[in-house]
């Protein structure tokens, strides 16, 4: 551990939590190819950690949702979360590496704070350390080993992929269909949406309407509707 976090506004898309500056595809991987750590390949999304060759330091990461990259599994129980201490990673070695997505969501009440954590295991013992790496983002260590992450406030950094959340605060209406939203894409709804139960899926599309008639924080709306599109198109007609 460092004591340099990155200074990167974190980007919400609802498939991820992106820490990095690229604006583009091709960017992107520009900054892929000049660090090393871990990083997504064909058919594989893992969680990416990418480091300075020279330094060793962290310089970006892409943290993946679990609806998105595993079988969800929604928890009540939030873990135990030590005081955050703000720090950066430095790399043993220069070596590429493979991480783990998490495959538990834990919310808190008005998804203020989203916890992703590897298993339901994390659950079973306190956490030893909490590394805040960036604004509002931080890893979670147990037995020394990075178990997790968490975003505070992630209705705040709403966006599209490539694009800087709007600085202007979040609306109530953002937040509420945050959860809405979130609601949709973890179980058991999404269950019930795939089964084709009729309350679930009134519920995707009464979302889609408020989100396309919404007037006020119109990019993190948009950015809700890009999150849900494929609910959409698969059952919004059902």
């Amino acid at each position: 551990m460092t004591d340099d976090p990155l200074h990167i506004t974190p980007r919400f898309t609802g498939d991820s939590v992106d820490v990095m500056q690229h604006v583009d595809v091709q960017e992107r991987e520009r900054f892929l190819a000049r660090t090393f750590g871990s990083q997504d390949r064909l058919w594989d999304t893992p969680d990416l950690f990418r480091f300075d060759p020279d330094s060793r330091k962290l310089v970006g990461a892409e943290l993946q949702m679990p609806y998105v990259s595993a079988d969800a599994e929604t928890s009540t129980r939030l873990p135990f979360m030590p005081p955050v201490r703000q720090g950066g990673l430095r790399a043993d070695e220069v070596q590429d590496f493979r991480h783990e997505t998490c495959t538990v969501l834990c919310r808190a009440p008005g998804d203020a704070v989203l916890i992703c954590l590897r298993d339901l295991d994390v659950l079973d013992e306190p956490l030893e350390a909490c590394i805040g790496v960036a604004p509002d983002v931080a890893l979670l260590v147990q037995h020394g080993t990075v178990v997790g992450w968490s975003l505070t406030d992630p209705a705040r950094y709403l966006t599209t992929a490539y694009t800087e959340p709007d600085p202007n605060p979040t609306s109530p209406a953002t937040r509420r269909m945050l959860t809405e939203c979130l609601d949709l894409l973890t179980a058991p709804v999404v269950d019930d949406m795939v089964d084709g139960e009729p309350p679930a899926l009134a519920r995707l599309r009464a979302a889609d309407e408020s989100l396309r008639n919404q007037r006020e924080d119109r990019h993190r709306a948009d950015a809700l509707l890009t999150l849900i599109a494929t609910l959409v198109e698969n059952y919004g007609n059902w």
